[in-house]
């Protein structure tokens, strides 16, 4: 059988803002989440426009062209990575593996500028017992020996040294490849530089306030800000800025990368004015002047306020109520849980005395410790994939 590929891939295609010149051929284009946070990325992804998602395990899919990858990797603020299905065809065995991997066209994907400027490729593979060809590692082997010898392009050590990942998804003898047009996470919006310890994803930090039922439009404090995530997330939201405005990704090293189109995209994004004001605090002042250098960077600091105080000692914003969110340590990550149990009451204690109107929202991993603020809980949602822990996002309705 002979290999097939999404014609898609070997031209350059876009549709709406990036001009006339376009093409109807569509491909698949999966948009990864953590997992239990997929439903707030499917609302994210009906709310951007794109066309026909479909809700799986592990994120959304999407039918479009390159230009949805693009624009995908530029304006979703929840989705992690953003993986571009080149192609697939089946193979039984290794041997027809390697054959079918020397006649994929490699070059309609990855273009001479790999070869050029000597950028490094990695293939990931997952696999199951369905097919027979269930070792992932000697089908690493089969790919990048391909790669290398029919295409030339330079195989990396590792992931995390490759400029370029392909991913081979082995099903019942049919293997699906796609191509990661993301490159680093996309929680890495690229003006992040100082974290502190068990720092929150902006991605998930997105997700996080989506399910809180923030939009936008109305005031966000937290008080175990860390390095500013939820605060400064929430501050770009309300101005509707591009999550990606500040960083390079994957697909500029692709043959179907287009500048022009890319920066359309780019142009015709625009921000909204916003007179919401944004509010962080912790104990630790590090961390504080963390938040606020990231907030600089990120072009929020005029919307976003940092103070170096403990839970017990914040007070309530004036003006209209929002939402508080949080992500206290769990004990599992940071410390010792027996000795957090009067933080989450004190946190508690704060809420009900001082925020009145106002919606609470905690991510924990522990029942225990949530129910130590004697908080009205909500029914918590499924647990959610969080640096290999599972958690859980607490809410409230408007405290009373």
């Amino acid at each position: 059988m002979r290999a097939t590929t999404l014609r898609a891939c070997a031209t350059t295609v876009c549709k709406s803002s990036a001009g006339p010149d376009v093409t109807d051929q569509t491909f698949e284009i999966f948009l990864t989440a953590p997992p239990g946070l997929e439903p707030m990325l499917m609302a994210e992804v009906q709310e951007a426009g794109f066309d026909a998602p479909v809700l799986s395990p592990g994120g959304v899919t999407i039918r479009g062209t390159w230009d949805d990858v693009w624009r995908a990797n530029l304006c979703l603020r929840g989705a992690s990575k953003v993986l571009a299905r080149i192609g697939e065809f089946r193979a039984f065995h290794l041997a027809q593996l390697d054959k079918r991997a020397r006649k994929f066209p490699w070059g309609e994907i990855l273009g001479q500028g790999v070869l050029t400027e000597g950028l490094s490729l990695k293939v990931e593979v997952t696999t199951n017992k369905k097919s027979k060809i269930y070792h992932a590692g000697a089908a690493v082997e089969r790919f990048e020996r391909a790669i290398a010898e029919e295409f030339g392009a330079k195989i990396a050590e590792g992931l995390d040294d490759a400029d370029l990942v392909i991913k081979a998804r082995f099903d019942d003898n049919n293997i699906q490849l796609s191509v990661d047009t993301s490159g680093e996470g996309l929680h890495k919006r690229g003006h992040k530089q100082a974290m502190g310890k068990a720092p929150m994803r902006e991605t998930m930090a997105a997700l996080c306030l989506r399910a809180c039922g923030y939009d936008g439009t109305e005031p966000v404090l937290d008080p175990m800000c860390g390095s500013g995530t939820f605060v400064i997330e929430a501050a770009e939201i309300a101005r509707h800025m591009m999550a990606g405005r500040a960083r390079r990704f994957a697909f500029e090293n692709l043959a179907t990368y287009d500048p022009a189109r890319v920066q359309n995209i780019k142009a015709d994004w625009q921000n909204h004015e916003s007179a919401l004001q944004f509010y962080g605090s912790d104990r630790n002042v590090n961390v504080v002047r963390m938040a606020n250098e990231n907030a600089e960077r990120a072009g929020v600091a005029d919307m976003c306020t940092f103070l170096p105080v403990p839970v017990s000692e914040i007070t309530r914003p004036e003006g209209a109520p929002g939402l508080v969110i949080v992500n206290p340590p769990y004990g599992a990550r940071i410390g010792k849980k027996k000795d957090l149990f009067a933080l989450y009451s004190a946190f508690g204690e704060v809420m009900k005395d001082r925020f009145s109107g106002w919606r609470v929202g905690m991510i924990t991993s522990d029942d225990q410790l949530a129910q130590a603020t004697t908080l009205p809980w909500l029914p918590p949602q499924a647990p959610i994939a969080h640096g290999g822990l599972k958690v859980r996002l607490y809410q409230t309705a408007p405290l009373v």
